[in-house]
């Protein structure tokens, strides 16, 4: 029904990210980078000479291009900002959520022998790869909504930012489909060419993807092997080292002023010497390095991350990302959440509550269509509605009471 805008700006990897943050670029040739249905005929033609000259064979360049043709939705994506600012607590809500969990734990067993001997391999924690394949495809089972080698057409022929940069990935998603490592149909993923399981763009893919199934093919799409193995890779590449976690929860002491940040690395030590301490109350000693986030503020949870926790903002920057990621490796691996609760009196929504609020928005007449758990516009718009009737603050935002003001239990 509608796309989840909350993923674009929170969930958004930053190897996308990257990619429609940079300066307004020149056009690929002479009117082919007009933003017109008209223009990308003639664009997407050069662009299927250049695939060519660059190694791709001709009849992939015509199967994966020769239906391209100008698509709004991507154009609109690469230029729109986010409407709202997603709370933590929402965001953490929708992502780890108790049916993410319990299907974590699930193909945690069923891969148990595929991600050991990732782990053994790669030297990373496979409960932190389990977490990110959980993030980024819901364990694989969705992908996105784009055809990408259609979409990066769009972005290079249509595009107002970094039309050089999607043309190269254009070109790189039509040879990996041209040398056979992932069929040309299955390139299915973000609306800024990401695909796989976990979600590569096709630069990422050929320095850091890996066969790890050893049946001669990189294939992130169809392969659970190559994809969680491909992850394991990207986050060793990061800096990852599974001599340190990724952090833990703390305890700050009341009126601390002190430095704090992401960057702001110091020993547990010197962390134990400015009065933290670990959330169950035991002192902090030690040579490991580690940095003090407060992503809700002073009243809500407080974590000291390593430098794991850079690499796992490396596959996305965000702090909530990271996070989630954290939070979901270790609710799979059996350990408790996170004790201290987030300063609001108005939660989020997990996933299955979201859709039961579309199906309860439309019973009360606020038609949102058909329900799919995803909160685009249109849900959003209805639940404005909703806010105004019941004398709630009109936000936008599906949360627990809007719900409940509906009928939710």
């Amino acid at each position: 029904m509608e796309d989840d805008s909350e993923l674009e700006e929170g969930a958004v990897p930053q190897r996308i990210r990257n990619a429609i943050l940079g300066l307004v670029v020149g056009g690929l040739t002479a009117g082919t980078a007009s933003g017109s249905a008209l223009a990308i005929d003639s664009c997407v033609a050069s662009l299927k000479k250049q695939a060519i000259a660059a190694g791709v064979r001709p009849e992939i360049a015509e199967q994966m291009l020769g239906k391209a043709s100008y698509d709004e939705k991507v154009i609109r994506f690469s230029t729109s900002q986010p409407e709202h600012k997603t709370e933590i607590w929402d965001y953490m809500a929708f992502l780890v959520d108790a049916q993410r969990i319990e299907d974590g734990k699930k193909y945690l067993k069923e891969h148990n022998r595929t991600l050991s001997s990732i782990e053994k391999r790669y030297g990373v924690n496979r409960h932190v790869v389990l977490a990110v394949w959980g993030i980024e495809s819901d364990f694989g089972n969705f992908r996105g909504d784009f055809y990408t080698p259609h979409a990066l057409a769009n972005l290079a022929c249509a595009g107002k930012r970094r039309q050089k940069y999607f043309r190269g990935e254009l070109i790189k998603t039509l040879q990996i489909a041209s040398r056979g490592d992932v069929p040309a149909k299955d390139f299915v993923g973000s609306w800024a060419g990401a695909f796989g399981q976990t979600q590569f763009m096709p630069s990422t893919y050929n320095s850091l993807a890996v066969d790890f199934d050893g049946d001669g093919r990189k294939d992130l799409v169809n392969s659970v092997p190559d994809a969680l193995a491909s992850t394991a890779n990207f986050l060793k590449n990061a800096g990852w080292r599974d001599s340190r976690p990724w952090g833990f929860e703390v305890t700050v002491p009341g009126g601390y002023s002190g430095p704090s940040g992401r960057t702001k690395y110091a020993s547990l030590s010197t962390w134990g010497k400015r009065g933290l301490k670990k959330i169950d109350g035991g002192g902090l000693s030690g040579k490991l390095e580690a940095a003090l986030i407060q992503p809700a503020g002073a009243k809500g949870p407080a974590f000291l991350v390593t430098r794991n926790f850079r690499a796992l903002r490396s596959y996305n920057a965000s702090t909530s990302y990271g996070l989630a990621i954290a939070l979901l490796s270790e609710l799979v691996a059996g350990r408790e959440p996170f004790k201290t609760p987030w300063p609001t009196n108005n939660p989020g929504l997990s996933r299955a509550q979201r859709w039961e609020l579309q199906k309860l928005l439309n019973k009360n007449g606020f038609n949102v269509g058909t329900p799919d758990g995803k909160v685009g516009p249109a849900t959003r718009e209805g639940i404005r509605k909703a806010e105004a009737k019941y004398g709630l603050p009109v936000t936008g935002r599906p949360s627990w009471n809007v719900y409940y003001a509906l009928g939710g239990r």
